[in-house]
């Protein structure tokens, strides 16, 4: 018999998360039945949405989540023992699937790149990258893009394809050492936002034209601060807004309407799994090819142990990561 390890919300988050709103629980998984498969996670990922798609859950509830994991047993024929796949499994050591909510990683996914890619780059934030900057967005070449989050999971990616799109990039982030890691990757500009003087007057330098597309993982007063900055025109992927989601307090007002109407902006949340079937599976062979031919750069926050989840879920919010954090089991 095969136990699985799983983390729970015991508790609703009110706040920053704490290791008391987790429990570790351990169940017996029952024998396979024709059609399915047992799954045993090798890489599991931790994201910002998690926090607020935590308040859907029930208290005991397994967090949600993505895993690469590898067919241990199978009777399924689609998918034979040692088969490595993407499962929305949640944050568990073992699992049974039907099959029908697992995806094998591309035929070409060469040996050189590591399998948890699949959950990064090569995966849900690359896609959310992809997405958000080039249909939301629209970027076209000679463009000015502001990021903010730019050394995250998400944002880092949004910076290479903005600068394969040959747009002018330039990036936030919390930590010289984040800023360095931006300009490796050839941002125009990078900066902390945490020791500048005036982030108004550090973003009119950067580009005192102004901006064509922002991308926003952060909200608040950040992107307040922002917006008046748009070009007309201008274009606003709202990807998240991690500054608010572990906060008590009201959230600060939303940017001035009068910015919004008389430079005719264009403001849209999105959520990446909008985009299925060809075009998804175009933007996931676009990014493997742009890793392959090293036009874009990865780097992976990597937590050993699965007794660490909610340590590296807490941390990733705290910004502890360069990348996309993730967990080998």
């Amino acid at each position: 018999m095969v136990h699985a390890k799983s983390w729970t919300l015991k508790k609703h988050f009110e706040g920053s998360p704490t290791h008391s709103n987790f429990e570790l629980k351990t169940v017996e998984l029952p024998s396979l039945k024709n059609g399915e498969v047992l799954l045993e996670a090798l890489f599991l990922t931790v994201d910002p949405y998690m926090r607020v798609a935590a308040k859907r859950l029930k208290e005991g509830d397994m967090m949600m989540g993505q895993q690469v994991a590898r067919v241990v047993e199978s009777k399924n024929s689609a998918f034979p023992a040692g088969t490595v796949v993407v499962a929305s499994s949640g944050w568990t050591s073992h699992s049974i699937s039907d099959g029908k909510d697992l995806e094998k990683l591309p035929a070409e996914w060469p040996d050189t790149i590591p399998v948890s890619l699949a959950l990064g780059t090569i995966g849900m934030t690359g896609l959310t990258a992809y997405f958000g900057l080039l249909d939301i967005c629209g970027v076209k070449g000679g463009e000015t893009v502001m990021v903010n989050a730019a050394a995250g999971a998400v944002g880092s990616v949004v910076g290479q394809i903005a600068k394969l799109k040959g747009c002018k990039v330039v990036g936030a982030a919390g930590s010289d050492e984040k800023v360095a890691y931006l300009k490796k990757l050839g941002y125009d500009v990078a900066f902390n936002y945490k020791t500048i003087k005036s982030l108004e007057e550090t973003l009119k330098k950067a580009s005192p034209d102004g901006y064509d597309c922002y991308f926003d993982n952060v909200g608040g007063e950040f992107s307040n601060i922002v917006i008046p900055q748009m070009k007309k025109f201008g274009r606003i992927a709202i990807c998240g807004a991690i500054s608010t989601y572990n906060s008590t307090r009201p959230l600060p007002p939303g940017p001035p309407p009068e910015n919004i109407i008389y430079q005719q902006l264009r403001m849209e949340g999105f959520i990446v799994n909008h985009w299925q079937g060809d075009v998804r599976q175009k933007a996931l062979k676009d990014l493997l090819t742009w890793v392959i031919e090293g036009k874009i750069q990865y780097h992976e926050y990597i937590i050993e142990g699965f007794e660490n989840m909610p340590a590296a879920f807490m941390g990733m919010l705290k910004g502890d990561n360069l990348g996309k954090t993730i967990v080998k089991a």
